[in-house]
């Protein structure tokens, strides 16, 4: 909604009429229950990308069998290794090498959508992704990951549990999750998420620069160097207070960088 508000006409123009050719647009009405059906799509194609992970329409490469690829679809398969590049927060040892590829689907989704020689099937499927990755190219943890004394990576997060009290209905989590859900819950609609991104947009000012997703990444790398795991040496950390707040201070800061910088991408991509 950040960057919907930012769009100018001909931009919302060119967004909605892809976004009413993605074979999904109907189930995306009928989700959000909105009375302006282009801001609609544009607020469910946002999440799809995640959405997709329990669909069974979909299918996990290396874990299920391909399932029949449907009508405007380029195939069913999840791509669960676009979300994220898991960049070493610690050198030294044989280090894995990340499966993620976030860094170079934006570039090559952002081309499809810009490119007048695409189908416009493949530029309606590649606009959802695009607005997806831009956000979790912004989140600390799809850019980062620790690494053990084995090689192994933790994920992004996903393989270090926390006990977070500041979740009363989920106090355990990994700590991926935990910065997922900084922003706020994905089951924001209508006059409640128009509350939250007016209090965000009236609170923090836009970013200094629209940037790349290199930069963006880069950003993000630094800032989960820095911040993004607890304190201590605990198994199983509990977040604290003080780390809490300068967590949610950064998540705040990141989406409304990610919504600005999703506008200035999306008005020069279909210019």
């Amino acid at each position: 909604m950040i960057a919907w508000e930012q769009l100018d006409t001909d931009t919302r123009a060119a967004v909605a009429a892809l976004l009413r050719q993605h074979p999904d647009f109907e189930r995306w009405q009928a989700r959000g229950k909105g009375t302006d059906q282009d801001l609609t799509a544009f607020l469910e194609a946002s999440t799809w990308p995640d959405d997709i992970r329990k669909d069974q329409r979909f299918y996990t490469a290396g874990d299920e069998q391909p399932t029949p690829t449907l009508a405007g679809f380029p195939d069913m398969e999840r791509r669960l290794n676009w979300h994220y590049v898991d960049r070493p927060l610690n050198r030294g040892g044989d280090l894995q090498s990340s499966p993620g590829t976030i860094d170079r689907q934006l570039g090559a989704l952002a081309q499809t959508l810009a490119s007048r020689k695409a189908k416009p099937s493949e530029r309606a499927y590649a606009l959802p992704w695009i607005i997806h990755l831009v956000a979790d190219a912004h989140q600390p943890l799809h850019a980062a990951s620790r690494y053990g004394r084995d090689g192994r990576s933790d994920n992004g997060g996903n393989a270090l549990a926390i006990i977070n009290p500041y979740n009363s209905r989920h106090p355990s989590m990994s700590l991926h999750r935990y910065w997922d859900d900084l922003p706020g819950p994905p089951w924001l609609r209508n006059s409640r998420l128009e509350d939250a991104v007016r209090r965000l947009t009236e609170r923090y000012s836009p970013p200094a620069s629209s940037g790349t997703p290199t930069q963006w990444l880069d950003e993000s790398w630094r800032i989960a160097r820095e911040h993004a795991y607890p304190p201590g040496d605990e198994s199983v950390p509990t977040i604290g207070a003080e780390f809490h707040d300068r967590a949610l201070e950064i998540a705040n800061r990141r989406v409304i960088a990610a919504g600005y910088r999703l506008a200035d991408l999306l008005q020069r991509l279909l210019r």
